[in-house]
């Protein structure tokens, strides 16, 4: 195998180009080495004996794409990720709402759900919500680019890391909504109830999942460039309702776009425009 050769630049830019291509990533240079190591795997997989051998199959066999998509594609999430969001979403979205709209269910996009637990994290919250309102009613949807990942979230089983945090930060919730198995928690059937998953690219035009009222597209937008920001902006703002909240990154700011959302508080912008 003649993979640990260095790669020419034509090579490399073939594979930049392939991302950008099936995700809307925007991948540079300094990015080659993280990615190198991700295609060595596939490539040893699949028995290859070059990088060149890989692009050609991603061009012959059309089902090779979305393994391809799931190797490029970064995932990384937590429950309550971002205490302040978790804190406005519970303390002062949720009652609002529900005054303004007690007949009508909530309803809240997880736009880049990786493994499940910001979708869980929203669900959590929504059953206190609804303990204390029982008439509240939501539905959460949870998309995401990769069939790998959408699978593992919609197992729903955690262990490691992510299920340690959700331990030292709100024990009272693993234990209500959570149940041990096969070394690790599975969230429970409240929490199941209420989420589905699905398949979706942010480059793609939206279908059959406006209009939303809570939109959580957070850590995704520093992947793209100006032009693809833009554009998913563009998507995600026609699957919302008016006046919906859009709830980004640590480190994404809309300030520089004209795209109809206004700035309502940190990381939390509202949809001002109808689409």
């Amino acid at each position: 195998m003649d993979t640990e050769r260095e790669v020419d630049q034509a090579t490399r830019r073939a594979f930049f180009d392939q991302v950008r291509r099936h995700t809307g990533i925007a991948m540079s240079e300094r990015k080659w080495t993280l990615l190198e190591g991700r295609l060595r795997r596939r490539l040893r997989e699949l028995a290859l004996t070059g990088y060149r051998d890989y692009l050609h199959v991603l061009e012959a066999k059309p089902d090779e794409v979305r393994d391809f998509i799931d190797l490029v594609t970064t995932n990384e999430t937590s429950f309550f990720r971002t205490p302040r969001i978790w804190e406005y979403f519970a303390g002062q979205f949720l009652p609002r709402w529900f005054d303004a709209h007690a007949d009508t269910p909530l309803r809240v996009w997880s736009a880049a759900a990786s493994s499940g637990e910001e979708a869980y994290t929203v669900a959590m919250l929504c059953e206190e919500f609804r303990s204390r309102h029982p008439a509240f009613r939501y539905r959460i949807l949870a998309t995401d680019i990769g069939d790998a990942i959408l699978r593992k979230a919609a197992a729903a089983h955690y262990q490691g890391r992510s299920i340690d945090g959700l331990q030292q930060s709100h024990p009272e919730l693993l234990a209500k909504y959570f149940v041990a198995a096969d070394g690790g928690f599975s969230a429970g059937p409240a929490l199941r109830a209420n989420v589905s998953f699905r398949r979706y690219n942010l480059h793609e035009p939206p279908r059959d999942i406006g209009a939303m009222d809570v939109t959580l597209l957070r850590n995704v937008l520093i992947y793209f460039d100006t032009d693809g920001q833009q554009a998913v902006l563009e998507n995600v703002r026609r699957a919302m309702a008016p006046e919906g909240v859009l709830i980004v990154g640590e480190s994404e700011s809309l300030s520089r776009f004209e795209m109809g959302f206004a700035f309502e508080q940190p990381l939390i912008y509202r949809n001002g425009r109808r689409p």
